[in-house]
């Protein structure tokens, strides 16, 4: 039994550490709320079923209990602290490290957060004192795992509803499909397919939860999309009523997929396979082109570019399909790792591991689209590959987490073609010179910062036809910058910027719940850029479409079907790589 002595150092322990930690929390020096927003998004592993692990040396818990927490754990803290919680781009909280600290001091810590990134839970009012005490508990248990996802399992979940032999032979539909959206409807699990032309929705297609992305066939024909889930269809808009033909579960979390494209000397590959990468089970897998049927699964699990540690759980983040060469550029999110997967013989698998730095995530290519450029977000790092040479070319320093989706290219008044990111953790834009020939003194350096908005920026876009830069912050607390873009004219960058005020213009009220402008996206010809304004499930939301020219309102695009949108991917563009 503990001494009244040993007592009152513990008491006095926790009284040091909670007057530290909230000093800390209020400051919040080292993160900011766009980042605590956008890192503690939530896990598709949610639901998933798992055993219940316990720790003899851990505070008890009923089955209930951990049920529960575990819920608020894949809702809230996984995608940074892990799966296995051993440690993403936040700490590890594996028992050999919470048991010793104890549940009151993980209470303080989980209650008020810490400058380092850990958001302040109970403080912000996001959990209760009880929940707060539930996850004290929880993180000093044995983690539970989630189950493996083998080619029996993915097998199980491939459905051709459509066969290659019973689709169309030709376009049965009056429909420009390189203008059409594909829009991501993120908490209903669906996408809307709209009419760039006409501003109408074409049809409705049932997905799995929350896609991630969706990206074109080399051919214009087919949109594969991917849902959180793991869950990916392949859509075929050349039916009369554009459907999904197949779909398949590569996993039980993700956020990649792509087409092969290449042409040239070792054979035309274009749509000939599709690939998609999982957050759990940490791998990738190789389809079929024309059914998506399985075919090589590949682990991602190994060791970190920096410290040469094991990490069990790297999760696949961007996926691009190079042009150069019959590859997949795979960006491997916790070891830093690009994998060039060469695909001209899945049966005697080629891969080049390029290390660069830790966390990778988005990316788009350079203008010439030889340079893929992938943001190491929690590194502060924008990764450069060379997909023709299959090398590094450079790692630039740039702005506070940046988060670029695919970036956006244009040219530069004095520097020449650069490709640009804004960042979630502050108000900067990086432009970074891409152009080795002409410009070789300011080839992958950043040439000039932009000063936008604020934080809590997710995409930026541009067009070659363009003349604009477009900026979003969803992810700003301030509703302003939330609800507004931020519009550079690229010839003339020093005079700022211009504010659109989005949300105003789609002519809704959202009582009870934020408005939230999200990812510009280019129609086909340049002319007009459309951006969503995203409610809650429960809430209004539109789609609005502005004249690149004018910057003045063109329409606003309205339908009880379109719940939650967020992201936008049109036809050609995404077909083409323009951004």
């Amino acid at each position: 039994m503990m001494k009244s002595s040993q007592l009152s150092k513990v008491a006095a322990a926790v009284l040091m550490t909670t007057m530290a930690l909230t000093a800390l929390a209020q400051e919040k020096k080292g993160v900011t709320p766009s980042e605590m927003n956008y890192q503690a998004g939530a896990s598709a592993l949610v639901s998933t079923p798992m055993v219940q692990s316990t720790n003899p040396k851990a505070p008890p818990m009923t089955v209930a209990e951990f049920d529960e927490a575990r819920k608020v754990y894949f809702e809230r803290c996984a995608g940074c602290h892990g799966v296995l919680r051993k440690g993403a781009t936040g700490k590890p909280l594996t028992p050999d490290i919470t048991v010793d600290k104890g549940t009151d001091y993980l209470k303080v810590f989980i209650a008020y957060g810490s400058p380092a990134g850990m958001p302040n839970w109970q403080t912000s009012g996001e959990l209760t004192e009880q929940q707060v005490d539930l996850m004290a508990r929880y993180i000093q248990h044995t983690p539970p795992t989630p189950p493996e996802w083998s080619m029996a399992d993915m097998k199980g979940t491939w459905k051709v509803t459509v066969a290659p032999k019973d689709r169309p032979i030709k376009k049965m539909n009056s429909f420009n499909i390189a203008n059409i959206f594909s829009t991501t409807l993120r908490d209903s699990g669906e996408v809307a397919l709209i009419d760039g032309d006409t501003k109408q929705i074409i049809s409705i297609v049932k997905t799995g939860y929350a896609v991630h992305i969706s990206r074109t066939s080399d051919s214009g024909r087919y949109i594969f999309v991917i849902g959180r889930d793991g869950r990916v269809n392949m859509i075929d808009l050349w039916m009369a009523k554009p459907d999904s033909v197949a779909e398949i579960r590569i996993g039980l979390e993700a956020r990649s997929v792509e087409t092969s494209k290449y042409k040239g000397k070792e054979g035309n590959f274009s749509d000939k396979l599709v690939i998609a990468g999982a957050y759990w089970p940490p791998q990738f897998v190789l389809m079929k082109g024309d059914t998506l049927e399985p075919l090589k699964i590949v682990s991602t699990r190994g060791m970190t570019v920096d410290k040469q540690e094991f990490h069990p759980e790297p999760r696949v983040a961007s996926i691009v399909a190079s042009h150069f060469k019959p590859e997949f550029i795979v960006n491997v999110k916790e070891t830093g790792k690009t994998l060039m997967v060469d695909y001209s013989n899945i049966d005697s698998l080629k891969i080049t591991e390029i290390g660069s730095a830790r966390f990778l995530h988005d990316g788009g290519w350079d203008s010439t689209q030889r340079y893929f450029m992938v943001a190491a977000n929690n590194s502060n790092k924008i990764g450069v590959i060379d997909s023709k040479e299959d090398k590094l070319a450079a790692i630039v320093e740039v702005g506070k987490t940046p988060h670029p989706g695919r970036g956006a290219n244009f040219v530069h008044p004095k520097f020449g073609p650069v490709w640009s990111t804004g960042h979630l953790g502050d108000e900067t834009i990086s432009l970074i010179g891409t152009d080795p020939v002409k410009h070789k003194a300011q080839a992958f350096k950043v040439v000039q910062t932009l000063q936008g908005q604020g934080g809590g920026n997710l995409f930026l876009k541009s067009h070659p036809k363009s003349s604009h830069l477009y900026i979003d912050t969803p992810l700003n607390p301030d509703a302003k910058l939330s609800q507004s873009v931020a519009v550079f004219d690229v010839k003339n960058l020093d005079k700022g910027f211009t504010v659109l005020p989005i949300a105003e213009w789609a002519g809704i009220a959202v009582d009870g719940g934020a408005m939230r402008v999200v990812q510009p996206e280019f129609n086909q010809a340049g002319d007009e850029v459309w951006f969503s304004v995203w409610s809650a499930k429960d809430k209004v939301s539109a789609i609005v479409v502005v004249d690149d020219k004018t910057l003045k309102l063109k329409t606003v695009i309205k339908d009880k079907r379109l719940i939650t949108p967020t992201g936008k991917f049109n036809v050609f563009n995404t077909q083409n790589d323009v951004y």
